[in-house]
């Protein structure tokens, strides 16, 4: 800008009609992207991206969720990550499918248990009180075994490395026989057979479809 120039015009002029240059002699700064060009197709809109100048140099993080157990005989028709796996989902379903039958077990009790007097509000108190009841006992007796038992057969399989259909049996006895083992040796028994039958056919399933 020439000083000399400047003198007895009005600063708003000068001002106006001046130009400014860089130190390293370019005339003008580069002109800023405006929506005009990104709409026309003249600019890229992938560079504005803050990771746009990374290209191929970023490093990922791979993560194994998805990696299902190696022990032999554990791939059935249910994947399973491991024992976290059985002991949460298996624990979780049982205790849903116990709250369920408890519930429907507790509707029919409340709906046919005879009262004093005919009344819909007294009827409609017998069903909820029944299926309260009925529905935390079988879905809490339901997730104890769930959890022992689940707890027992990773324990058997990783010692004996593998899984199959007699660890899961023995398993079930141990879980049966624990839960009624205060009852007396009959009790236990039978409640040892109970659940290592269904055990066994649980794990049978399993392995055929």
């Amino acid at each position: 800008m020439d000083p000399s120039s400047s003198s007895g015009q009005d600063p708003t002029s000068v001002l106006r009609n001046a130009s400014f240059s860089h130190a390293n002699g370019s005339a003008q700064a580069d002109s800023p992207v405006t929506a005009a060009d990104v709409l026309l197709g003249s600019y890229d809109p992938t560079k504005l991206h803050p990771l746009a100048a990374i290209e191929d140099k970023l490093d990922y993080l791979l993560l194994e969720d998805d990696k299902t157990s190696d022990l032999p005989g554990s791939g059935t028709a249910i994947p399973s990550r491991g024992w976290s796996d059985d002991l949460c989902y298996g624990t979780g379903t049982m205790y849903l499918s116990g709250l369920a039958l408890g519930g429907v077990w507790g509707l029919r009790e409340g709906a046919r248990r005879p009262l004093a007097v005919s009344n819909a509000r007294l009827r409609i108190n017998s069903i909820l009180n029944s299926v309260t009841r009925r529905g935390t006992f079988i879905g809490n007796s339901a997730g104890v075994l769930a959890l022992v038992y689940n707890t027992i057969n990773s324990t058997i399989d990783y010692a004996r490395g593998e899984h199959d259909t007699l660890g899961s049996m023995a398993a079930g006895a141990l879980t049966g026989a624990l839960y009624k083992c205060t009852a007396g040796v009959r009790p236990a028994l039978a409640a040892a057979t109970l659940v290592s039958s269904f055990a066994g056919l649980w794990s049978y399933v399993k392995r055929s479809v």
